[in-house]
């Protein structure tokens, strides 16, 4: 249960999003980030803009424009720009896909206690975990683009915190409270098939937890992995996104992120 409930957290805590005037910044143990302005991504076009509303769009033969105005620029600068939007396009629909799995790991933990221990009472904490991977997706993609940004993570957190933090806490409160005479009768049970010898049912209760501490711990140890490439990733964009700023000065304010001082 302590792994299922560190594993929601993923999505509310491990990484803590702060907002400062229109960047909101992302901080763990490996990864330091700050996101500004706001990104909008189809099969045509990249469309980044501001807080007040200046927008730059690449179309995907390379085309930049600012403001609704076409941008003239050089063979290389359109280059480094369809590499820049290919980037984008291929990193940052990563985040939903994170963000998913760690919803999916969740639902793994409790499905593996339910299953240990012949347990009902998570049926109600699964559902609101279906739900939330919905949001999710609901989130990151709208009507067919995909959009990540302040606004976007900001609406994020407030979705999750108004809908789901109280009723993820209710369902795990009322999950316990209810499993508890079921947990009585299956450890009964184990102490039986055990001939009341304590030793050996101590062995088949530390073999069960080593077995799910096993598989949740894998998939978990891969959940990580999979944040850090995209936060390395992530640090690569913010690369790229000076070296165009310094090419095409009229990009400068564009930037989607940046790596932050440690």
């Amino acid at each position: 249960m302590k792994t299922t409930l560190i594993t929601l957290a993923i999505l509310s805590s491990s990484s803590v999003y702060a907002h400062s005037d229109h960047n909101f910044s992302i901080s763990s143990d490996n990864c330091q980030l700050e996101f500004k302005n706001d990104v909008k991504i189809t099969p045509e076009e990249i469309s980044i803009t501001q807080a007040n509303n200046q927008n730059m769009m690449i179309a995907a033969d390379g085309t930049l424009s600012v403001n609704g105005q076409i941008i003239t620029v050089t063979p290389q600068q359109r280059q480094a720009l369809s590499f820049y939007a290919e980037t984008l396009r291929a990193e940052l629909p990563k985040v939903a896909e994170v963000a998913t799995q760690a919803v999916d790991l969740a639902e793994v933990a409790l499905n593996e206690v339910a299953t240990t221990f012949n347990l009902n009472s998570f049926d109600d904490l699964s559902e609101i975990l279906d739900e939330l991977s919905v949001e999710v997706q609901n989130t990151f993609y709208q009507e067919g683009t995909f959009v990540m940004g302040e606004q976007t993570m900001a609406e994020f957190g407030e979705q999750f915190e108004h809908q789901f933090e109280s009723r993820v806490e209710s369902a795990v409160k009322s999950a316990m409270f209810e499993s508890i005479g079921t947990l009585l009768i299956s450890l009964g049970s184990e102490m039986k098939n055990a001939d009341g010898d304590i030793s050996v049912f101590e062995q088949r209760m530390e073999q069960l937890g080593a077995n799910f501490e096993h598989r949740i711990n894998a998939q978990a140890e891969q959940l990580e992995a999979s944040a850090d490439s995209l936060c390395d990733q992530f640090a690569q964009i913010a690369q790229q996104e000076a070296h165009l700023a310094q090419s095409m000065p009229t990009l400068s304010g564009y930037a989607l992120m940046h790596t932050k001082p440690q």
